[in-house]
């Protein structure tokens, strides 16, 4: 097929039925495909291509969801301020309020808390880990997830629950951007500016703000020139197309050509809603997503009930951390498909003979042909739902698993078999432009009148830019160039020459990626022990020792260094995508034990009240 040609979806014929025999797999032509795939993919621009949502593109920044409120400046003083209103400020909002710290201050750029889930109110969002992991503090809430994949609205309620039950509504500033950050040694402070005119102080900051929430668009030539309607799905227009975030039909768009650019994790979950609502759906697709079975059911209450004794999420948390890291678990409680590579990569080893399970070549090999094995499966599922030959074919992801966020979703291939899809795949060039009235691909203007961009958030830029401020330490020194050789960190969460500054994320910590909350649960409860021990001793500064932090890193150098995304995937964000990692960068990683080794280690060094490490002055 010529490359870019549009694929036609046709609703004549029949899915293949029956079930997938196992069969021989080809592994040095999987490899090669694979490799050939990645090359037509890399791009000499990298990250560049990439381009920052501002100045005549300001406006897809703007807040369709809460209406803006004027208020008068805050010059107060707090104990704690939290940057950043998502999962991260509420868990450790909540943490210090058991803690009895309750003077703390979320400062947020959305209407409301939610972080990511207050943004993304695209049809179809969903958590794509398991609910009863997924969502912080269902024990103490008391909430039972009414899936096992919960949609975006329960999970903004969710965030809204905590966020009244430990009374961090009470100071919290929405629609608030912090402008400067930086720490008066002199009064042992923090003084923070905003672009809504405050300027207050507080004896301690910690920062969540999240590695996914500056969206980006693509730099594609002439998508300033577009004359139709366009928004980013992370700011959804349901006065456009109809319906609501609650899964009500799209029911303006009957009429209309709509285009979406990306297919990456967004799309998989948006793409069934827009199929069967549009008179013509454009996907836009370079790069397919892997997606396998999400096999989303309610929740049974008796069942529930049966299950949630004392500690059960905890529980639930650090045996879907075991069984996904490749641990020794003896029972799979979450079931599902991170898990599901884990176990088959375990059995693989325990096939093997005694004498090479400790071999690292035989045990690369097992890794291998579980994860063929797994992808073919995942391949062959596209043959037996897309009723297209040509289309399944094109629907196909030709590399490892974990190369990309792998995707999980029911309803995403049958989509393909709506008579109003079209699947313009570009053969991993991307859409070549935009014009005054649509999209080219393979030399051909398709008319459209509307273009979504589902091409997600900015990941490895700048920290300062995606932060959207400057934290300066003592001494007048920056983050950006404290780091600017790589990351500088005791645990992901302290930071030395930042006094009473704390970090909420996993690097350096964990580092577990398919679980992002069990790391922010654990970085929560660590933060929180620390400020209480410090007001208890009436200690005015909390901070990482040189020595301490040095001793951090050298051990974090004796591990695998980064997993995932390897240079030889095809191009994303897991791997710079496809560039070689920056220097600065390849201190991103995690504890050189693993992630359940890192938790277990990090509540026995909290718990102690030593905190080896941290001076308190």
């Amino acid at each position: 097929m010529p490359e870019g040609i549009q694929v036609k979806v046709r609703t004549e014929g029949s899915a293949v039925n029956g079930t997938v025999e196992k069969k021989a797999i080809d592994k040095e032509a999987l490899r090669q495909k694979y490799m050939e795939e990645r090359n037509k993919r890399l791009r000499p621009d990298g990250n560049a291509q990439y381009v920052r949502i501002e100045d005549q593109l300001s406006h897809y920044l703007d807040d369709p969801y809460v209406e803006f409120k004027e208020r008068a400046p805050k010059s107060d003083h707090v104990t704690v301020a939290f940057i950043g209103g998502g999962y991260a400020g509420l868990v450790t909002g909540a943490r210090l309020a058991e803690q009895g710290v309750t003077d703390v201050r979320i400062i947020e750029k959305g209407g409301d808390f939610g972080g990511t889930w207050y943004w993304n109110r695209y049809p179809g969002a969903m958590c794509d880990t398991a609910s009863f992991i997924y969502m912080p503090l269902l024990e103490e809430t008391g909430h039972m997830p009414t899936e096992k994949y919960a949609h975006a609205p329960e999970i903004l309620e969710h965030c809204r629950r905590i966020g009244n039950q430990y009374g961090l509504y009470d100071n919290a500033l929405f629609h608030t951007q912090v402008k400067t950050l930086r720490w008066d040694g002199e009064a042992r402070v923090w003084r923070i500016t905003t672009d809504r005119g405050d300027d207050f102080t507080a004896q301690f900051v910690a920062m969540g703000t999240g590695p996914l929430h500056v969206p980006k668009l693509p730099g594609v030539p002439g998508i300033e020139d577009f004359k139709g309607h366009s928004f980013h799905t992370s700011r959804w227009d349901y006065d456009y197309t109809g319906g609501d975030e609650n899964g009500a039909p799209l029911s303006k768009l009957a009429d209309k050509r709509v285009a979406l650019i990306g297919t990456g994790a967004t799309a998989v979950q948006c793409i069934p809603h827009l199929a069967s609502a549009c008179r013509t759906f454009y996907v836009c697709q370079r790069t397919p997503s892997s997606v396998d079975v999400r096999d989303n059911v309610k929740t049974d209450p008796d069942w529930f009930r049966e299950m949630a004794t004392p500690g059960w999420q905890q529980r639930w948390m650090e045996n879907f951390t075991l069984n996904q890291t490749g641990g020794d678990a003896q029972e799979d409680l979450v079931q599902d498909g991170w898990t599901d590579l884990s176990r088959r990569i375990r059995s693989k080893i325990n096939e093997l003979p005694e004498a090479d399970r400790g071999n690292p070549l035989k045990m690369l090999e097992a890794y291998e042909d579980s994860d063929f094995e797994k992808m073919e499966e995942i391949r062959d599922r596209i043959d037996s739902v897309v009723e297209d030959g040509e289309t399944a074919y094109r629907l196909k992801a030709w590399y490892r698993q974990l190369c990309k966020r792998p995707c999980f979703h029911d309803e995403y291939l049958d989509a393909f078999n709506e008579p109003s899809t079209v699947l313009l795949d570009t053969d991993g060039k991307g859409v070549e432009r935009i014009t005054e009235k649509g999209v080219v691909v393979g030399g051909r203007e398709y008319e459209v009148d509307c273009i979504i961009y589902g091409t997600g958030f900015e990941v490895g830029t700048e920290l300062a830019h995606r932060a959207g401020f400057e934290t300066v330490g003592r001494d007048g020194i920056t983050l950006t160039d404290y780091w600017k050789d790589g990351m500088r960190t005791k645990h992901g969460i302290n930071v030395h020459g930042f006094p009473n500054a704390f970090w909420v994320q996993p690097t350096q910590g964990a580092n577990l990626i398919s679980n992002i909350p069990h790391n922010i649960v654990e970085s929560g409860m660590t933060i929180a022990m620390m400020i209480r021990h410090a007001l208890d001793g009436g200690y005015q500064t909390v901070e990482v020792t040189e020595d301490a932090e040095d001793a951090w890193l050298e051990l974090l150098k004796t591990g695998p260094g980064m997993m995932l995304g390897s240079p030889d995937c095809t191009p994303g964000y897991y791997n710079n995508e496809g560039q070689p990692i920056p220097e600065a960068a390849k201190m991103n990683v995690g504890y050189p034990a693993g992630a359940t080794a890192y938790f277990r280690y990090i509540k026995a060094w909290r718990e102690s009240g030593d905190f080896e490490g941290i001076e308190f002055a």
